[in-house]
């Protein structure tokens, strides 16, 4: 049949109409990507999905899940935050979700509140008991902690942490150094920001004063954890291995619960060469909290190579170059490694 003969046929239709996918199509892809750990993909699908019907609440309600699932709390709290103020209580699990970011955030005092806020307006609800047995591990610990902070100030705490973290993760220690300056004005007594701070002035090349620094406050505190943290680096940067080792020596039967401590156990054990313990601790860790570090990609695939899991490694720091872009004009931290020796033994 030709061309003119096809298009004169009236047996054929004379109008085609396209197939068109709907939200719930893009919706369900997003969930099978979602099941395969496939994240970026998901929320691909996702965003999608709410863009054919941004009315529909359940779209970003899953997003919110993945940016929880892979660590970015602060994202998930604004979608769920944009869940509330379009819907109200239609969707109630939203303050649960919302309070357990807060809660990996350390955030505990928000935690406290969206659970609370939870539990009074869904006393049937799904996560119900999950809820109690959060704000009763919130009530013990903030028993054990000062409340240095008022309300008002913890927007402006959450600004400082996000942006300290930022460029810290960058390797911007100048910035992070200018940062962490004025966040410590505002917040002299949050701890926290004075190891940052110590952290990123050492590798900004104020490294004599802060390694003094760094060492009296370990004298103060022998069982302080942040100090012994910053000096293993401080210690590795300077090639005084024998110090890294004495640095880890004491995490030996400690396990954090604070993900972002056990990380760096395991990065500690790397710096001192004991890859077979790093990997073992890297493997305790929770992902979806970690992978947002670029250390734990770096260390982790290192401590791999080193112990003869090559391929393992090689997926790993791929991996790591797809979720943060710092990293693909990067070497491979092995290659790192070789390179940082060979410039040592020309020395």
């Amino acid at each position: 049949m030709t061309v003119e003969n096809e298009m004169s046929n009236p047996t054929l239709p004379k109008n085609i109409i396209p197939f068109i996918h709907d939200g719930d199509f893009f919706f369900t892809k997003g969930v099978e990507a979602f099941y395969k750990r496939k994240f970026d993909l998901a929320l691909k699908y996702l965003k999608k999905a709410k863009d054919i019907d941004p009315l529909e609440a359940l779209y970003p309600s899953q997003m919110s899940i993945i940016y929880t699932e892979i660590g970015a709390y602060h994202a998930a709290n604004q979608i769920l935050s944009d869940v509330i103020k379009t819907h109200g209580d239609d969707y109630v699990d939203s303050y649960y979700l919302i309070a357990n970011n807060y809660a990996h955030l350390g955030l505990l005092n928000e935690a406290q509140k969206y659970a609370t806020l939870y539990m009074e307006k869904d006393p049937d609800g799904e996560f119900y008991s999950e809820a109690e047995q959060l704000i009763t591990i919130l009530d013990l610990t903030l028993e054990e902690e000062m409340d240095f902070f008022e309300d008002e100030d913890e927007d402006d705490l959450l600004m400082y942490q996000e942006t300290a973290f930022y460029y810290l993760q960058q390797k911007d220690y100048l910035k992070a150094t200018a940062i962490l300056e004025e966040a410590l004005e505002l917040f002299p007594e949050y701890d926290l920001f004075h190891f940052q701070s110590r952290f990123a002035r050492f590798f900004n090349g104020e490294k004599e004063t802060v390694l003094t620094e760094e060492e009296a406050a370990l004298i103060a505190e022998p069982n302080q954890l942040q100090s012994r943290f910053n000096l293993m680096f401080f210690y590795h940067d300077l090639g005084q291995l024998d110090k890294v080792k004495d640095m880890v020596a004491c995490f030996e039967g400690v396990y954090p619960m604070q993900q972002e401590q056990a990380l760096k156990v395991a990065i500690g054990y790397t710096l001192a060469g004991y890859n077979d313990e790093a990997i073992h601790r890297f493997s305790r860790l929770q992902q979806r909290t970690v992978k947002h570090h670029v250390d734990y990609y770096t260390y982790y695939a290192l401590a791999l190579y080193r112990s003869g899991n090559v391929v393992e490694a090689e997926a790993l720091f791929e991996e790591a170059k797809q979720r943060h872009k710092q990293l693909r004009s990067k070497s491979a931290p092995w290659l790192e490694e070789r390179m940082s020796r060979s410039v040592d033994e020309r020395k």
